[in-house]
């Protein structure tokens, strides 16, 4: 495990932002109060435009797939609290974009995208599909999210190497992909309690913890946390075996930039990268070497990012 950095003995120095965070959060601040004036100007045929905009800002270019209302036949019921968190297209990507930088922390985990992804050379495509298989496991028939996790364990049997830190890796060792598995899960629903349409009670976030468990297991991990207390236990027992390498910062430099390239596209995901940030735990904050400013985060990042994810749901209304 790499040391932390040593604390300045200057006390006057202050912390400075790595370069793309700062620019993320220059363009979360300027786009404030953009999604207010939006909301008072907007009107019904212009909703599929924004929608489709906060989507291409993240490279994503289709349509939202269809929902398996079918109960005999959805993967996951129709009512499941894990459909509620996984509809609220802006909290997932803040929650999404977040779950990336924390996932960047497992060396092993992080060595098999550096090696196998391409990320750089293809991120639109990585991203889409990502969000494709999100997508399936979440609103598809059990059918369809069978074919798409055989896929995903197909894939996982030619990802292996060797890790900068001399270890070996494989992407279907069942503790890496319960590591993968519950960053995501957290991160999605994190960005559902702080800017979702409204917080989930202990009891329906133990729900969707216990939800969004089998397809992890289907994946192959052996276990996964299944309640908030399990997901902190978890935490707890892996965090000192993570740190912010080489990979897991050039991960993160990347992921501040973001893909758009329309300045508008870079406004919004300059805020949503800037809310992503603040949901990380402040212990992964600082083994990736971002400085916390919670007066930013408060007054600024937080109060922007909950009136674009307000602006999203009314143009992409959350379906079930």
């Amino acid at each position: 495990m790499t040391a932390e950095p040593e604390a300045s003995q200057d006390h006057d120095h202050r912390p400075t932002l790595p370069d793309p965070l700062d620019r993320a959060i220059r363009l979360g601040g300027a786009v404030a109060t953009t999604p207010l004036r939006l909301l008072s100007t907007l009107a019904d045929p212009i909703r599929d435009d924004i929608g489709r905009g906060v989507r291409r800002s993240f490279g994503i270019s289709g349509e939202p797939r269809p929902r398996s209302m079918d109960p005999k036949t959805a993967y996951v019921h129709p009512d499941s609290v894990i459909r509620i968190v996984h509809s609220d297209l802006g909290a997932m990507m803040i929650g999404g974009l977040s779950a990336l930088m924390l996932q960047a922390l497992h060396p092993l985990a992080m060595a098999g995208v550096a090696d196998h992804s391409a990320y750089e050379d293809d991120p639109i495509g990585r991203l889409r599909r990502t969000a494709n298989f999100v997508a399936t496991t979440t609103f598809g028939t059990s059918a369809e999210a069978r074919v798409a996790i055989n896929h995903v364990r197909a894939v996982h049997r030619r990802v292996h190497g060797i890790a900068p830190d001399g270890r070996s890796y494989d992407a279907s060792d069942p503790e890496l992909l319960t590591w993968v598995h519950a960053a995501e899960m957290y991160c999605f629903l994190e960005a559902t309690q702080r800017f979702g349409a409204r917080r989930l009670a202990k009891s329906e976030c133990d729900a969707y913890y216990d939800e969004t468990a089998p397809v992890a297991i289907e994946l192959g991990a052996e276990w996964v946390p299944r309640s908030v207390d399990e997901m902190d236990a978890y935490f707890m027992r892996v965090r000192n075996n993570l740190y912010g390498g080489a990979q897991a910062i050039a991960a993160r430099d990347f992921l501040l930039r973001g893909v758009a390239r329309k300045p508008e596209d870079r406004a919004v995901y300059g805020l949503i990268a800037a809310a992503g940030v603040g949901l990380l735990p402040r212990w992964a904050r600082a083994k990736l070497r971002i400085p916390a400013f919670p007066l930013v985060d408060a007054t600024v990042v937080t109060p922007a990012a909950r009136v674009l994810c307000t602006g999203l749901r009314w143009a992409v209304p959350p379906r079930r």
